[in-house]
């Protein structure tokens, strides 16, 4: 362990019209220097994840960090972006900078600004998080991509509707416990599984339920090294990381079994010298509920084809054997992009420190995991995180 989290902020995910990539950045950035105890000068070195692809006009934004405090000045700052992964690169780049010893303590900031895109340009940004190549014409823009996946995945295993209403449908109840989710409302599963005016289909079998939300937001961590870290008010330490990239086109690979993935938890549980089933809770890329399902088997809690019965045996739930997306996943919370990943590393050290929101809050969670992924399972990242103070 040589890393670990010592402070976090989470502005609520949502519709922000108000608000600007710069400032969803300050306030970030400000409340995570005053959760650490520190404060700007510091930090050693910073990372920004944002993807942009066109949602902004402002393109070049690392520095818009410094926007928050004058003492930033002079220190290193890098932009750094891997489709939807964008935040967990950016948290990995940290982690490695204080890993080499050039720095004692690292701001990661993820943020996105999407929802003052007009609709038909955000698919074409999140298009390109695909092969233009092969997927450049796909209806519905990245949802058709994943409809694609889901089709594919109904073809080979049989119709899971049921699992798939099922997964959001407990996304959607854990959401009603996260003040910072984009849609905190109990759905229930029989409106996830049925069509309806308010459920239309939007991309083969995928239901509006089953795709997340367009969003804006942004979260911010400061990491710190261990030795650091222990005297400060709280440390979370990384206990093993995985980065699995894969090919961005899926002619070249089994599309339904999400390779990366596994390779990308096969590298952090071994790092970490512990098995999935050590794992207090899990938070997960569920961009669409067909990812969350594929993942249940690519992670090892089912065998191939069968991560239904994960799904409807109600083993992910709060109160299941190993709960996922305590938080309510991109499926409530929202997915702005560059945010996500350093969202879901915010809300893992919050579980445990035991300062997450009641009625979100895992019971004695110990150790925490994360997926996070870019594209169709092309940039895989994961986390497991322990506390130590």
């Amino acid at each position: 362990m040589t890393a670990a989290i010592t402070g976090w902020a989470h502005t609520p995910f949502g519709r922000h019209a108000d608000e600007t990539v710069e400032s969803l950045i300050t306030k970030a950035t400000r409340d995570a220097l005053t959760h650490a105890g520190l404060e700007a000068g510091d930090i050693d070195e910073v990372y920004l994840g944002h993807f942009n692809a066109g949602f902004s006009a402002q393109d070049f934004t690392a520095s818009l960090v410094y926007q928050a405090d004058d003492a930033f000045r002079f220190k290193p700052a890098t932009r750094v972006e891997n489709a939807c992964a964008t935040g967990s690169a950016a948290v990995q780049q940290g982690v490695k900078t204080i890993e080499a010893g050039r720095a004692r303590h690292v701001l990661v900031v993820g943020v996105e600004q999407m929802t003052t895109t007009p609709g038909p340009e955000i698919g074409a940004n999140l298009l390109k998080a695909s092969y233009l190549v092969e997927d450049g014409e796909t209806p519905a823009g990245f949802a058709g991509v994943f409809g694609k996946i889901a089709d594919a995945y109904f073809q080979r295993h049989g119709d899971q509707s049921d699992a798939l209403a099922a997964i959001a449908a407990k996304n959607h109840k854990n959401g009603v416990s996260n003040p910072y989710a984009q849609m905190r409302k109990d759905f229930g599963f029989e409106f996830c599984r049925q069509e309806s005016e308010k459920n239309p289909f939007v991309a083969g079998p995928l239901k509006r339920t089953d795709c997340s939300l367009v969003s804006d937001g942004a979260a911010a961590i400061v990491l710190s090294d261990v030795q650091s870290a222990l005297q400060m008010p709280r440390a979370v330490a990384f206990r093993g990381m995985g980065h699995a990239q894969d090919f961005l086109p899926m002619s070249k690979r089994d599309i339904l079994k999400f390779d990366g993935c596994t390779a990308a938890w096969q590298q952090a549980l071994a790092r970490a010298g512990l098995t999935i089933d050590d794992l207090s809770f899990v938070e997960t890329h569920d961009c669409f509920t067909i990812a969350e399902l594929i993942e249940y088997e690519a992670m090892g809690l089912a065998k191939e084809g069968q991560g239904a019965e994960v799904a409807m045996s109600g083993e992910t739930a709060m109160d299941g054997r190993l709960p996922v997306n305590p938080s309510g996943g991109l499926k409530a919370k929202g997915h702005p992009i560059g945010a996500t990943g350093v969202s879901m590393h915010a809300l893992t050290a919050m579980q445990l420190c035991g300062e997450a929101p009641e009625g979100m809050q895992v019971r004695d969670a110990t150790l925490g995991g994360i997926f996070n992924m870019g594209g169709a399972a092309v940039a895989n990242y994961t986390s497991v995180l322990e506390r130590i103070k």
